[in-house]
């Protein structure tokens, strides 16, 4: 492995807090206390990758079973959650967003982009905008790597 330059070391360093700081900022904005970190993550696995079983969610989470099982179950009687049969394994049970769970989701991810616009707008320039919004292409290249 090549040695990485250390001006491109402290950019790798300022990148990482930077999203780091955005994205606990955000967490922050959306669910008024009522979801935990760790309820909030599993309605977004849900959302992103679909209907799932507890162990698979409990791996996806590097979580024990015992404690997707606790989250799962406030996630359940919120009303978030719908358990239905295998088809394959009648076992098994895959646990989905019910309609509800999916209307949380979009909700979280509108108040966190209205919170982000807001932001955009009262604290930053249509200049440093316009430099953001140039510097996504990269950001996404680089998160896709």
């Amino acid at each position: 492995m090549t040695r990485v330059p250390n001006d491109v070391a402290r950019l790798a360093g300022s990148v990482r807090a930077v999203v780091g700081q955005l994205h606990r900022r955000l967490r922050q904005v959306d669910n008024a206390g009522v979801l935990t970190p760790s309820q909030s993550a599993v309605l977004a696995r849900l959302d992103r990758d679909g209907p799932a079983t507890q162990a698979q969610l409990a791996a996806a989470e590097h979580v024990r079973q015992q404690s997707m099982a606790a989250t799962l179950a406030v996630l359940d009687e919120l009303g978030y959650l719908t358990r239905t049969p295998d088809p394959r394994d009648g076992r098994r049970i895959v646990i989905s967003l019910s309609d509800l769970g999916e209307k949380t989701v979009r909700g979280v991810h509108q108040h966190r982009e209205e919170w982000l616009a807001r932001a955009l707008v009262d604290e930053l320039t249509p200049g440093e905008r316009r430099t953001i919004d140039d510097a996504l292409p990269l950001l996404r290249r680089l998160a896709q790597r």
